[in-house]
């Protein structure tokens, strides 16, 4: 089958293409709306209310109550305060002061008006500071202990404590004198820091030295 050249020629001239695409919007649509499906399916419900109450503390802490009850106790068991009581003592340990009381009682210690295990961090070593002068002389259980202490640290206070009860212990019975006295518990320890001097770092330290 022949076809002739300006066959072919007059057919691929009737055709026309075009470069240029015509832009078409397509739109994606839910058969049901956000606002029908929301109003059909979840029912409208109004949000709960959050309320949020605050109420203040009326009573302090138990540790303020525990304070509170202790200074009575101690108020009730020395009338007319520690001044006016007639076995004291007072010892002295670094810059740290301790006026102690002792009366008849089952061995309590009482510190600033705090239980001594408590106000002494429950330190072994600061607690057997002040249980020698009575374990000594075998009063562990016979003597309540009444102290208030100013200055220093803790270790201090229990050291100024331990002297404080050894001396009141002298006006229950000259006669504890001696084994107080064996135990080194009537003297009074002079030792402090050592003050800084001139030109040194600190009491004795000096600087660095350097030949050149």
């Amino acid at each position: 089958m022949a076809i002739s050249l300006s066959t072919l020629t007059s057919s691929f001239s009737s055709l026309s293409f075009s470069s240029q695409v015509s832009p078409k919007s397509f739109s994606l649509s839910l058969a049901p709306s956000l606002k029908s499906a929301n109003s059909s399916q979840f029912p409208k419900t109004k949000p709960p209310s959050l309320t949020v109450v605050a109420t203040a503390l009326a009573e302090p802490l138990t540790a303020d109550l525990e304070t509170l009850n202790l200074e009575k106790y101690v108020k009730t068991r020395l009338p007319g305060g520690f001044a006016a009581q007639t076995l004291i003592g007072t010892g002295r340990r670094k810059c740290a002061i301790a006026r102690v009381v002792i009366q008849e009682g089952t061995g309590k210690f009482i510190i600033n008006y705090r239980d001594a295990k408590e106000y002494l961090q429950g330190n072994p070593l600061w607690l057997q500071y002040i249980k020698i002068p009575l374990a000594t002389l075998g009063y562990e259980t016979s003597y309540d202990v009444f102290v208030k202490a100013h200055g220093g640290g803790l270790s201090g206070q229990a050291q100024a404590i331990s002297l404080g009860i050894a001396r009141a212990l002298l006006k229950v019975s000259e006669d504890h004198r001696k084994p107080l006295r064996k135990e080194g518990l009537l003297t009074r320890d002079a030792r402090i820091v050592e003050r800084k001097k001139p030109g040194l770092k600190k009491a004795r330290k000096a600087p660095q030295f350097s030949k050149r």
